[in-house]
Order: structure tokens, then sequence, then C-alpha cells
């Protein structure tokens, strides 16, 4: 089976091939690529086809619609969902949802997900050794407001295993998922912690090859989000279009991704 040092040499020979590519004038890449080879289960995880347009108003009948009357403000705090606490560091995580031109983007449904404190997931296919927390599901979601902010309390989730090569960790993340004006328009995205000892480690953090644009995903630490005694604050503000956009998993075609 294959080892972390075999993976990690794969990574780095196509990071300097990206390095030098862009020395001899290739633009930046904002988006994961298509078939990252050390991320071994992406030939199965992309389209392999060409993509077929389909009616979104047919779709749309079939696709909840939500609104404030349907998300109640407390289901933005995963840590009181149950009859205990859960266990783990408790921390907050905020930003703002915004446009390519800065612009906030009001009353979006925006969805988290996310392992509990020993980076496990409720979920059949896990199962991995680790604890399950009957205080902590993992699920929560808000609508933004004006600004376009959004804010959840949770627990820091944990490492987990996974089954790309021997020895194979994934960073500690949450699932972010944002729905637009409609269903149809769904997209999906990962938020980092800084610091992660794990970045240069894991193929699907290292698909997109562009630092700068794999910095996007990763929150920052914020003293004044901290409540004091009470948890940690991290920033990670989300942009939806241009130059600056934050990878989204629907988005993630190569270069075609970007010329659309």
């Amino acid at each position: 089976m294959e080892t972390q040092a075999d993976l990690s040499a794969e990574m780095k020979g196509i990071s300097d091939r990206y390095a030098e590519a862009l020395k001899n004038g290739r633009g930046p890449e904002t988006m994961p690529r298509l078939d990252y080879a050390p991320y071994r289960s992406s030939i199965l995880r992309h389209p392999t086809k060409n993509l077929h347009h389909a009616d979104p108003e047919t779709i749309e009948l079939y696709s909840p619609a939500f609104g404030h009357q349907d998300v109640h403000a407390l289901e933005s705090d995963l840590t009181i969902q149950h009859n205990g606490e859960p266990q783990g560091e408790r921390i907050i995580v905020a930003g703002r949802v915004l446009d390519g031109d800065g612009r906030p983007v009001a009353g979006q449904l925006v969805e988290i997900w996310q392992a509990n404190a020993a980076g496990r997931y409720i979920h059949k296919r896990d199962q991995h050794p680790a604890p399950l927390d009957p205080n902590f599901t993992g699920v929560g979601r808000c609508i933004t407001g004006d600004d376009g902010s959004y804010s959840f309390t949770t627990i820091k989730p944990g490492a987990y295993p996974w089954k790309n090569h021997l020895n194979a960790w994934r960073p500690a993340h949450i699932h972010f998922s944002m729905f637009g004006s409609e269903f149809t328009q769904r997209i999906v995205t990962q938020m980092y912690f800084p610091g992660d000892q794990l970045f240069p480690l894991d193929p699907i953090y290292q698909s997109i090859v562009d630092q700068d644009a794999r910095d996007r995903l990763v929150a920052e630490y914020d003293h004044e989000l901290t409540s004091p005694e009470w948890a940690l604050g991290y920033k990670w503000d989300i942009i939806l279009t241009g130059s600056k956009r934050t990878w989204t998993e629907n988005e993630a075609y190569g270069d075609a991704g970007d010329e659309e």
C-alpha cells in the first residue's frame, strides 16, 4: 500500500511543476484540478462526460423552498441541540457571504455539517474507532443578515483517517452549503483552521495547486469574535464570484470552471 511519503513526493512534484509554469507566464489556477492524481478517488468523483442542462422549473417542483419562517435562530447553535453539553472545544465561526464586488448577499440559506471533536461523523459509513458524542449531531443552518453575515456556535471538529493511502488523515474542517435563490443554485465548500499540520499531507486540500486560492479556505482566528470564558472565534468570509472567489465543489471543473 502507498505511504504518506509516496503521496507527499507526488504532490511535491505537481507543486514544483505548477511553480515552474507560473514563472514561465502561466496564469494562476484558482480552482482544484478536475483529476488530481494523488487524490486517488477523484477520477470517480468528477464528471467524465459532457454535462446536460436540466429544466430548472421542473426540478424546483420537487425541491424544497426555504424562508425565514423555516429556519429558527437556534439552529445556528450546534451545542444546544441535545440534553447535555457536547465534548470538545467550543468555537464561534462567523463571517459574511459576499459577491465578487464585495456586496453582501442577504437572505442566503447557509448550512454546515462536520465531524465531532473526535473526528467522527454520525453516518453509517463512518465506522472508524472514534467515539460518537450523544450530545452532538454536527449539523446546523442559518439565514444571512442584511449585511450578508452569518454565525455558528459549534465544536471544533477533529481530524479523521480516510482510505486514500496508508496513514491518510484529513485536516479538521467544516462543510458549508449555500442555496442561492433556488435549490438548483446550491454550492458546497469546506472551511479549514489555521496552522493545521495536515495541510501539506492532504491531497484534497492540495488539489488546489495555487497557495493563494488554498488560503481562502482557511479561517482566521479573531480575538474580537472570541467570547470571554466561552468560545474561541474564527472569521471566514465566503466570496461567491470574481477572481477571489471561494472554491466550491461543484466548480471543480479545472480551467473550464473559471470560464463560466
